[in-house]
């Protein structure tokens, strides 16, 4: 996730997002990466699979499994690109600092969608809006899993994002059940999160993302989170059986 963060309202991006349009097209095939539906990668990304973007280990943050930014005009850039990021409001843990997370630049974006093969319908008027969606849904994925979070509020009045790291290819459970018995769609992207929980632990997150196709002329207002912890501990098992029978604390 170095990500970043826009609060303007999604108007402006409705008619590129709403349809079978080229900015809805590289959101549906570009499948994750960062902290959201986004389903964008980005340069910031590499979904796991770094042998294709003749990265290796040694070359990618861990925290987010991506390589170096890269803020350099790609070579059939047309038009310049801003290079400017800006921080999300999501609490980055450092040990010390009290820093956010950072979002890509426009010009990261399209650099890691050329490096991927995936930006042939895509123009340099196209990234606005991509990266838009992208933040939009990593904020939209913060509050949700704050939502949870707010179970552990008297432990923990601030927990902070470790790591992050998408897996587009990897169904989750709870998705493949829901798809096996016609109740959802397959998401479109898969995000596993990773939280301090100040110091006390470390909570892993399930996020799935899906596109209702029925809601298609709202923009990002068509995506759907599902955010939960997963069920890797006792702990986190009644956390997911309280918010079924009690929802929000």
């Amino acid at each position: 996730m170095e990500e970043k963060k826009k609060e303007e309202g999604v108007s402006d991006h409705n008619k590129s997002e709403s349809g079978p349009g080229p900015l809805w097209k590289t959101l549906k095939s570009n499948p994750s990466g960062c902290p959201v539906p986004h389903s964008t990668q980005t340069e910031l990304k590499s979904d796991g699979c770094v042998g294709q973007f003749g990265f290796d280990d040694a070359h990618l943050d861990p925290r987010n499994m991506m390589p170096a930014p890269n803020q350099r005009p790609h070579v059939d850039q047309q038009k310049p690109l801003p290079t400017e990021r800006e921080k999300s409001s999501i609490p980055k843990f450092d040990d010390e600092k009290n820093s956010k997370w950072v979002y890509p630049s426009q010009q990261m974006f399209y650099n890691a969608l050329k490096r991927k093969g995936k930006g042939e319908d895509v123009s340099e008027d196209d990234i606005s809006g991509v990266v838009h969606v992208h933040n939009t849904m990593n904020e939209r994925t913060w509050i949700s899993l704050l939502e949870w979070e707010d179970f552990h509020s008297s432990t923990c009045a601030r927990p902070k994002l470790i790591s992050f790291r998408g897996r587009p290819d990897e169904l989750s459970p709870k998705a493949r059940l829901l798809t096996f018995f016609g109740l959802r769609p397959l998401p479109f992207d898969r995000h596993d999160w990773i939280i301090d929980r100040c110091g006390t632990k470390k909570v892993r997150y399930i996020i799935d993302y899906y596109y209702d196709e029925k809601r298609s002329n709202k923009g990002v207002d068509a995506i759907d989170l599902d955010v939960r912890p997963a069920l890797d501990s006792f702990e986190s098992f009644k956390d997911r059986i309280w918010m079924a029978l009690w929802g929000k604390k």
